[in-house]
């Protein structure tokens, strides 16, 4: 009787379990789902429109993208970080003139933040540089892919949590969402929050950045369906494993690690904001669709961007970050290359 009582017991726990597992799994899924083409084209439309004149650094039409993307938030009731008055991180002209002499004017990256509910020290931050190459001789360059379309993800990734917080499912760890400003002229958003950062860099577990995610790039003319992944196992073996499982079980994109290769001329692992992340040893992971004919081009408009891509990446980025906000222990660093 005793045997049989502990093998019940054990098949009753295996069932809640498993019964847990599934809900949590479709609690994810519906909130992934909130992320739509719809949403973002309509959000791109603006952030990438010729009233941004092309969102410069420091520039007048980026200060405007800047306030656009602050009042997404207010929207959605997310507020800027604990600690701090605004939505703003002010970095000052001297730091960004800090190594190329460029004479750029005073600029801000942008920040907001859900706390977490049981690891609320513990900071997962979701990144992409809301700034371009402004106006050149009248044209104006409105970098639609780069990185308007990282921009729209951050924001509706942001939303689809805040959504999730309101039914009671809030991300255990606190997230920040960072817009940074001046990665067009050499990372340093970025590079200013890494050396200033809000949270201690001690507590910060991860960084998801996203640059350029919503066209195709010449190596894939067949397909939208695939994603490069650049840098999540150059320092952690956890985020290469949760990036690959979490794509597996919920969008099902063909990942390409072929920039990841450390002896890859391009060298995309340097030249997007993780990297000043992974400099100080938080481990990151890059998202990008690779370059294509409108890379810099004035020609980078909102009409060639494929919706149906652009979605399906944030779903990405957005179940990679529910993992990593909601793991019982967060991950580790297991790797020495930066």
């Amino acid at each position: 009787m005793k045997k049989a009582l502990t093998l019940f017991v054990f098949i009753t726990a295996l069932h809640c379990f498993s019964q847990k597992k599934a809900v949590n799994n479709d609690v994810l899924t519906k909130f992934m789902n909130t992320i739509t083409a719809e949403k973002l084209k309509t959000k791109l439309y603006i952030i990438a429109s010729d009233e941004m004149e092309g969102r410069d650094t420091g520039s007048k039409g980026q200060k405007k993208a800047g306030k656009y993307l602050i009042d997404q938030y207010k929207k959605s009731k997310i507020s800027y970080p604990k600690g701090v008055r605004s939505y703003y991180q002010s970095i000052p002209a001297a730091y960004l003139n800090a190594k190329n002499d460029e004479n750029l004017p005073d600029s801000e990256n942008i920040w907001a933040y859900i706390e977490g509910s049981e690891k609320p020290d513990e900071v997962l931050v979701i990144s992409a540089h809301y700034d371009h190459v402004g106006v050149k001789n009248g044209d104006i360059y409105n970098g639609a892919d780069d990185d308007g379309s990282g921009t729209v993800a951050v924001l509706q990734i942001a939303e689809a949590f805040q959504k999730a917080k309101k039914e009671g499912h809030g991300p255990k760890r606190s997230i920040l969402f960072l817009h940074v400003t001046g990665e067009e002229h050499g990372l340093h958003g970025s590079r200013f929050y890494s050396e200033h950062p809000l949270f201690p860099i001690a507590n910060t577990v991860a960084d998801i950045n996203i640059d350029m995610i919503g066209r195709r790039d010449f190596d894939h003319p067949d397909t939208n369906n695939y994603v490069y992944v650049i840098g999540a196992d150059r320092l952690s073996s956890d985020l290469h494993n949760i990036t690959v499982a979490q794509n597996d079980k919920y969008t099902h994109l063909d990942l390409d690690f072929k920039f990841n290769d450390p002896k890859d001329p391009n060298h995309f692992y340097e030249r997007s904001d993780h990297y000043n992340f992974a400099k100080f040893g938080i481990p990151a992971v890059f998202l990008f669709n690779g370059v294509h004919a409108d890379y810099h081009e004035k020609t980078d408009e909102v009409d060639k961007i494929e919706f149906d891509a652009l979605a399906k990446r944030t779903q990405l980025a957005f179940v990679i970050a529910w993992d990593l906000a909601n793991r019982p222990e967060r991950i580790t660093v297991d790797k020495l290359t930066k």
